[in-house]
């Protein structure tokens, strides 16, 4: 308390003691980080947010252990951490957990952790007995690392969410893709088809926005107990003499869903258009689609995608404008859910 009769200057005059250096830490600061799996999409979000990409130094000491630093100072700055979980996917979640706790050590204020593709996201129950839930554990890493937000694209399922303690951004790459598929093929008769019944809800909300069209659904069988492969039966649905959109949210070895655009070509249709958001590509998926009966087969660039591996007939749509707006909104307190008419 001031003595008796001393005046106490006005908050304006204090401010204009202070160094600019600390009145600067009041500010909103955002930065944005890059993992080196998929650097390229990192600065294509940076680009349209008007920012750089943190320049960062990462590498592995002999033994494969990570190294990562920061060459800025991050204090305070609300940090969006950018990395694709893409093979060899325990490498890059690792370094992706490391550059999380660096953040959090060096006094980040928040820290959004962007996996346009979630890691393990299709272990998210237990089908049998002594499995593990992986999906959540993957939550769970990124919360005691520090991570106070998670944001992702096309989640395997929506029960995700629940699995972090902390807001989770699900973002949908859906109208990137429907308006791609609108633009070139809007004119023909088209049906939208699932590969399984699993995904019929996801097929519905694609089928509401080409215009209302007619559904199909592949059913099909799976063993359990080997992974990446199932059984294409038979069709449920019209889809003689259509334009067939097979949707699903990734393509692995791409297995399933060359056999399900078989099983609608022996059914009659016209052609088939594969459609999905994350192109993991593993194995022989890539030589599966180019000889498949696909006319097109769309994707996005939530995974990166080699040059040895693109074929005539894919078309691969940008995901950074989607990304770097609904950072801009988390950011800028703004709504995501506003992104999606209230979906997200």
């Amino acid at each position: 308390m001031s003595d008796a009769g001393e005046q106490v200057p006005p908050l304006s005059h204090l401010d204009s003691e202070i160094p600019m250096a600390i009145q600067r830490t009041t500010e909103k600061n955002l930065m944005v980080f890059s993992g080196r799996a998929h650097e390229e999409l990192a600065h294509s979000i940076a680009r349209e947010l008007g920012t750089q990409v943190v320049p960062t130094e990462a590498y592995e000491f002999a033994n494969g252990e990570l190294y990562v630093r920061y060459n800025e100072s991050v204090r305070g700055c609300d940090a969006f951490v950018i990395q694709a979980h893409t093979a060899p996917i325990n490498t890059w979640i690792m370094e992706h957990l490391i550059m999380v706790d660096a953040l959090k050590r060096a006094s980040a204020k928040r820290i959004t952790v962007v996996m346009p593709f979630y890691g393990y996201a299709r272990q998210d129950k237990k089908h049998r007995g002594r499995e593990p839930i992986s999906a959540r554990l993957v939550a769970d890493l990124f919360k005691t690392a520090g991570a106070d937000r998670l944001m992702a694209v096309d989640l395997h399922t929506s029960q995700i969410q629940g699995f972090f303690d902390g807001p989770v951004d699900h973002l949908m790459a859906m109208p990137i893709l429907t308006d791609h598929v609108n633009a070139k093929y809007g004119d023909e008769d088209i049906v939208v088809v699932s590969p399984d019944a699993g995904r019929i809800k996801v097929a519905e909300q694609w089928a509401q926005k080409l215009g209302n069209r007619p559904l199909a659904f592949i059913h099909k069988t799976r063993d359990i107990t080997r992974p990446n492969e199932s059984m294409a039966n038979r069709v449920i649905g019209e889809v003689e003499g259509r334009v067939c959109v097979l949707v699903d949210d990734m393509i692995d070895s791409g297995g399933t869903i060359c056999k399900a655009a078989d099983a609608l070509m022996a059914q009659g249709a016209k052609s088939v258009i594969i459609a999905a958001t994350h192109g993991i590509l593993s194995g022989k998926a890539v030589e599966r689609l180019r000889d498949s009966a696909a006319r097109e087969v769309i994707l996005t660039d939530t995974l990166p995608i080699a040059e040895e591996c693109r074929f005539d007939g894919l078309t691969i749509l940008p995901i950074a404008p989607l990304l770097s707006r609904a950072i801009h909104e988390v950011f800028a307190d703004g709504s995501v859910t506003s992104m999606f008419d209230g979906r997200a």
